[in-house]
């Protein structure tokens, strides 16, 4: 088993992995991985897509890639085939050799403040080794699931001073104010630091809304919440279809001040009622498990915990 820099190959070199990484999300988490799959062989092609191969008979059996923010690194993803899951002729998973390579490459790369990993599709303690010997923490993340078959098509109505109406594109910027006021000392924004202020609020709508990283933004689902008499928003959610009956919900939150009044349960009502009545079967989302109001709240309306993964997060 060989381990080699990832922009030595071509899209044609990954593309039988990435058919195989996209079956795996799909059978796992009723996920359609395909667009980020050729998002990912686009950028090999260009030859600007930082991270490792492992080949073996001539074949790449396996890739982790990371990107890097400023003096922030990303570990985005991070797969192996069944054939070479098992070991790399010694006695490591592939999957550790990988992850060691990425992390320490990262971690000696000039400036690095920070790193964080959210690989979704490995469950909690499969890949834990790595990250916990090289200085990482964790946080226990739950996939959670909604059946929307028979689910009520009528969404319990927010507070009388407050309208929820579609996502529009000029929403961007009170919408990071939203984000960062809601974030402010949560546990979130130990995992993504992205929530502690306006220019990083901004990057992850930006790539909620455009870029298919986290499925494909859909505007009928996604609304905000503003107040009848000022007109200013106050809450939001966020939706993206990761399969095409499949939403997902990508974000959801609060002015502080607006919590404790159903506003949230308002909003996640009416996205569900929305895309139950386009005929969606299923609603997922992630949440970190010590938000645990956060969880009991979707607990009551029905989610199941279809996956638990972890938060990694190393800083410097």
């Amino acid at each position: 088993m060989e381990i080699l820099d990832l922009r030595h190959f071509a899209s044609e070199d990954l593309r039988p992995l990435l058919a195989e990484e996209s079956e795996h999300w799909l059978r796992l988490l009723r996920w359609d991985y395909s667009g980020s799959g050729e998002m990912i062989l686009r950028y090999l092609d260009a030859r600007i897509l930082p991270g490792y191969a492992a080949v073996h008979g001539g074949r790449v059996c396996g890739y982790s890639f990371f990107v890097y923010e400023g003096s922030k690194g990303i570990i985005g993803d991070l797969f192996v085939g069944r054939a070479a899951q098992l070991r790399n002729g010694a006695s490591e998973p592939v999957e550790s050799v990988l992850l060691t390579h990425v992390i320490e490459t990262l971690q000696q790369s000039p400036g690095m403040h920070r790193i964080e990993a959210q690989l979704l599709p490995h469950p909690k303690g499969a890949i834990t080794r790595p990250f916990q010997e090289t200085g990482f923490r964790a946080q226990t993340r739950l996939y959670m699931a909604l059946e929307l078959e028979g689910a009520l098509a009528q969404a319990p109505p927010p507070p009388p001073e407050i309208a929820i109406r579609p996502w529009r594109e000029d929403d961007f910027q009170p919408a990071a104010a939203i984000i960062t006021a809601a974030y402010r000392d949560h546990v979130d924004s130990e995992i993504n630091d992205q929530y502690r202020t306006m220019s990083g609020a901004l990057r992850f709508l930006n790539n909620i809304v455009r870029f298919p990283g986290c499925g494909i933004f859909d505007e009928d689902s996604s609304l905000v919440a503003v107040h009848r008499d000022t007109g200013l928003m106050v809450g939001l959610i966020l939706c993206s279809r990761v399969k095409n009956d499949v939403g997902h919900v990508t974000q959801v939150c609060l002015l502080p001040e607006h919590k404790g009044r159903g506003l949230g349960l308002a909003l996640m009502a009416a996205a569900k009622a929305n895309l139950s009545r386009r005929r969606f079967a299923t609603l997922s989302l992630t949440v970190t498990e010590a938000n645990t109001s956060a969880v009991d709240l979707y607990r009551k309306m029905g989610f199941r915990i279809a996956h638990v993964f972890e938060a990694f997060v190393w800083e410097g």
